[in-house]
Formats: C-alpha cells, structure tokens, sequence
C-alpha cells in the first residue's frame, strides 16, 4: 500500500493498494490552512492503510509555504514508519488522471499542458502526451512559469491544450509513484518544484561600526 500527500493546491491525502485500488482519496480544497488538516487527513488514510510500503509526495509547483508543510509532513510520516519517499511532480498526478479519464471514455486529448494558479498573476504549466509504456504520462516540458497574459500564446506555440487544474488527486500521485516504482524509475529528484525564489532571504551581515 502507498500513502499518497499532496499540497500543491489545497491538501490531498489518499492511501491506494500496490494494484491501484483507491482506499481513501481526501480533499481540504482551502489554498490555506494545511498543517491544521493534513494530520486528520492522514490519520483517516492510515486507518485504510495501517501498514503502507512507501509514502508518494507530490513536490510541486505549488507556493512556497503550502509545499513546505505537504513535503515535512510526508517526510516526517515516512521516518516514522521506517518506509521510503518517493517525489513525484504534482502536476504528473494531474496528466495521469486526465489520460487514465480518457481511456475510460475512449477520448483523445492529445497533447496538452496541466495549469496551476502560482500567483502573482503567474500560471505554472507542464506539457504532456499520452501515456508511455510504464503508463506514466510522457512529459515533453518540464514545469516552467508563464505571466498569465501570456500563457495562451506560449501554449498556442507548443500546439498543447489548456487543462486548467483545481485540484491535485492524492490518489494519483500515490499511483504514479507506484508505477514509477514497478518500472524501476525517479520522477523527481528531493527538492520541491517552487519555480521561484522565496520571499524570505537571509539578512545581510551587519554593517561595521568604525
């Protein structure tokens, strides 16, 4: 069983059998407040799946705070059960869903870009088509920031359909991961997806006083 977290947009929390089976598929779509519900969000998860194999993380995009809770929370889980991470793109749960909903419906999107609010009237965008072998969604562009004036341009150029996202399914993040792992495959490295620098830095060193 794999233990699925996800805090890109809003929290998501979802336990799924190695098979894909969903167990449990938990939302608080609030972009705020996501150390106050992600602990009942996985006590809910771990009731389906007290004894899971792995913990999947979505890494973002996503704004700077809310990834950081997702990805201490699913660290800190992980440790505690002695069970390994695995990284996986949110906007990869995002493709899957939408590739695995056209096959269930003999639909065709073709090529298309998964679009996520960043703020700061900028969109994050990544381009996908179809599914590969391992049935893990092909990405042909890695996540990148557009201005949201501009993004309809950009994805005109790359001939990819807008697939604006809402939400991030904790169940297909623990999905792709378990696919990831049967093909023998990282999807993300250990940093999370910010796409920008935060807002905090560190101060500068004191002036001297001569």
């Amino acid at each position: 069983m794999i233990i699925g977290i996800d805090t890109s947009l809003g929290t998501a929390v979802a336990a799924i059998a190695r098979d894909g089976e969903v167990l449990v598929d938990e939302q608080s779509a609030n972009p705020l407040g996501h150390a106050e519900v992600i602990g009942d969000l996985l006590r809910r998860a771990t009731a389906a799946a007290p004894a899971p194999a792995h913990v999947a993380i979505g890494m973002g995009p996503g704004p700077f705070t809310g990834l950081r809770v997702g990805i201490a929370a699913a660290r800190v889980y992980a440790i505690g059960r002695g069970v390994p991470i695995v990284p996986v793109p949110s906007h990869d749960g995002v493709a899957l869903g939408v590739l695995l909903g056209d096959a269930l419906t003999h639909a065709d999107t073709g090529r298309f870009a998964v679009v996520t609010d960043a703020r700061r009237r900028e969109f994050a965008y990544s381009v996908y088509e179809g599914l590969d072998d391992d049935g893990l969604p092909v990405r042909l562009a890695d996540a990148a920031l557009s201005p949201r004036d501009d993004l309809d341009a950009r994805l005109a150029d790359l001939e990819a359909v807008r697939v604006d996202a809402r939400r991030v399914s904790a169940a297909m993040i623990a999905l792709a991961a378990a696919r990831a792992l049967d093909a023998g495959r990282t999807l993300a490295g250990a940093e999370p997806l910010y796409l920008r620098s935060p807002d905090v830095v560190a101060a500068h060193a004191p002036k001297r006083v001569s």
